[in-house]
């Protein structure tokens, strides 16, 4: 077990105030406004001990970089912006993806992502 660092606390502080998925970039900016010497390093280490206790979920986007979001949340799906990057997370599920599913297969599980423009970006473009 790590020792618990102020460096690490910062990294789960973050995680639990951001209410949406974080790249290790992302996380390391954020723990840097409260411990300016945490380094890249230590933010993968943290996330690995996180992701190893299922305190800690990686969030696979196609085509994109990993993310993390805290654990245990309902079911949910996310969104990513074309332009910033972001990625952010929609509660809820649309209903009835049974009905989508051919005839004989049976359905264990899904993803669905939404990709556009996250609305800090929206007057940009």
């Amino acid at each position: 077990m790590q020792r618990d660092t102020a460096q690490r606390r910062a990294i789960r502080q973050v995680l639990l105030e951001a209410k949406r998925p974080l790249s290790p970039q992302e996380i390391l900016a954020g723990a840097r406004a409260l411990t300016p010497n945490l380094g890249i390093a230590t933010v993968y280490r943290t996330i690995k001990e996180l992701a190893g206790t299922g305190w800690l979920a990686p969030v696979e986007l196609p085509g994109e970089a990993q993310r993390f979001e805290v654990a245990g949340k309902s079911h949910h799906h996310h969104f990513s912006c074309r332009v910033c990057g972001r990625v952010y997370q929609m509660d809820g599920c649309p209903a009835d993806l049974e009905r989508l599913v051919p005839a004989g297969f049976s359905m264990e599980a899904h993803e669905i992502f939404f990709y556009g423009v996250c609305g800090p970006c929206h007057p940009k473009r």
